[in-house]
């Protein structure tokens, strides 16, 4: 078979100085926090359209796949009939996977406009789009053979643990997002990445971090199918010592809390269920006498629909899991701002389970709604904001969940002080009231 090949140049690019060599990863002993150089986020370089994953790309995903094409095109020499599954595990330093992005937006117009949202702050959609993206690079190396005689793992996002914002990142400010593998299980692994950003006034690091994700990722023989062994891990400095320590806890935690989250759920589950439906009933059979303070879930549900595109997928076909956190936020912030009749702000997101892949072609639609509020703190709301992604196939009639996503948004104090409210929210059937005593027990677990 003859193989053409065509390249492509970003208008916008950067540019680095020899524009046919693959940008490298970005490997390094030090620590996230310290001054190495980092991959651009700008930048951009002509590379092979066969090598890269899809058309659809951020400046990041940009650099990053132009990044890991060159161990695409070393394992793209050996044919993958003939090549055999890995046998020998190897082990590998946090340093050898370690990877940073930096974001010029100080004085690249280009591209902070691209990460800029209408209030003149960061897209949060497209930052949870990025970590996914980086998680993955850093993925790669880690399992990355170096000889390349063996087939190539295929690599998918299985997780992604609780996030919280530990403060606003702007987008008048260079941000850094710098990760590493922290933890190995047999098939599995953990990347933790750090979001930093520079606060005026202070040169301590801790200060500087906004947002830390760990997102967990699993191997299977891109051949079989079958989960795949991947390479040891072994931590050189206390700083990664720790970290194993805390991923692998986290790892004991989730496994735990699957079970504990059942029993809870369980046990007194009449007794809860019958409150939470008591003001539902009202609105129901009585919409005259119930609590103007009040609204149904039902009443504060939107949703969108798309068909999967090529120009989405990963490395692997299907579609890029950065991309379905995107447009879960995305529909997420509509449904907060419509709710609360002010523009949220973003605090948090849940733990995230990917559980079935989607594909190229699927009819994939996005369900939101308004789970539950918490008003215990009239200055700062909260409004907890469930998306989830369907999976449709209207030729066989069926339609399967692909991913739950939770997010949790706050008002702004002066939107507050100006008139803004946010209601309490009331389900009015049995299966609204599981959900939000589901979502409730994890949020207890997880405190």
């Amino acid at each position: 078979m003859l193989l053409k090949f065509f390249t492509q140049t970003r208008l916008f690019s950067a540019g680095s100085s020899d524009p046919y060599n693959p940008l490298p990863v970005v490997s390094t002993v030090n620590s996230p926090l310290e001054g190495s150089p980092p991959i651009d986020a700008g930048s951009s370089i002509r590379k092979p359209i066969s090598l890269w994953p899809g058309m659809y790309h951020s400046p990041v995903t940009n650099a990053l796949w132009e990044a890991r094409s060159s161990i695409f095109e070393r394992l793209s020499n050996v044919p993958n009939d003939y090549a055999l599954p890995q046998s020998e595990l190897i082990t590998k330093t946090p340093s050898q996977s370690r990877t940073t992005i930096l974001y010029k937006f100080s004085n690249d117009y280009v591209l902070r406009e691209q990460y800029r949202n209408p209030w003149n702050e960061i897209r949060m959609g497209k930052l949870l789009e990025d970590l996914d993206a980086l998680a993955g690079t850093i993925s790669y190396k880690h399992c990355f053979n170096s000889e390349g005689t063996t087939r190539p793992l295929l690599l998918v996002t299985a997780s992604v643990d609780k996030m919280v914002l530990k403060k606003p990142i702007r987008v008048d400010t260079d941000v850094k997002i710098a990760g590493a593998v922290t933890w190995v299980g047999r098939s599995s692994m953990e990347i933790q990445l750090e979001v930093t950003q520079s606060t005026e006034g202070t040169s301590d690091p801790s200060d500087m971090v906004a947002l830390v994700a760990n997102f967990t990722f699993v191997a299977r023989d891109s051949k079989t199918g079958k989960s795949a062994f991947v390479n040891k891990i072994s931590p050189e400095t206390e700083r990664e010592k720790v970290l194993l320590e805390e991923a692998e806890e986290r790892n004991q935690m989730r496994k735990q809390k699957r079970g504990q989250q059942k029993k809870e759920i369980e046990e007194g589950e009449v007794d809860r269920l019958k409150e939470l439906l008591a003001e539902g009933r009202i609105f129901c059979d009585m919409p005259a006498l119930a609590d103007r303070d009040s609204i149904l879930i039902r009443d504060t549900c939107l949703q969108n629909s798309l068909i999967c595109q090529p120009q989405q997928r990963n490395i692997h076909g299907r579609i890029f899991g950065g991309f379905l956190m995107r447009r879960a936020f995305e529909l997420a912030f509509a449904t907060s701002y419509a709710f609360a009749g002010s523009a949220p702000i973003f605090l948090e997101v849940d733990h995230v389970d990917f559980l079935r892949p989607v594909d190229v072609g699927n009819f994939l639609r996005l369900k939101s709604c308004v789970l539950y509020t918490e008003l215990e703190n009239l200055e700062q709301p909260l409004i907890n904001v469930e998306v989830v992604a369907h999976v449709t196939r209207p030729e066989c009639r069926s339609s399967e969940v692909s991913n739950k996503f939770y997010f949790t948004f706050t008002i702004r104090s002066e939107a507050v002080q100006n008139g803004s409210r946010v209601r309490n929210v009331v389900p009015a059937t049995e299966e609204e009231a599981r959900r939000v005593i589901e979502r409730m027990d994890a949020e207890e677990l997880v405190v």
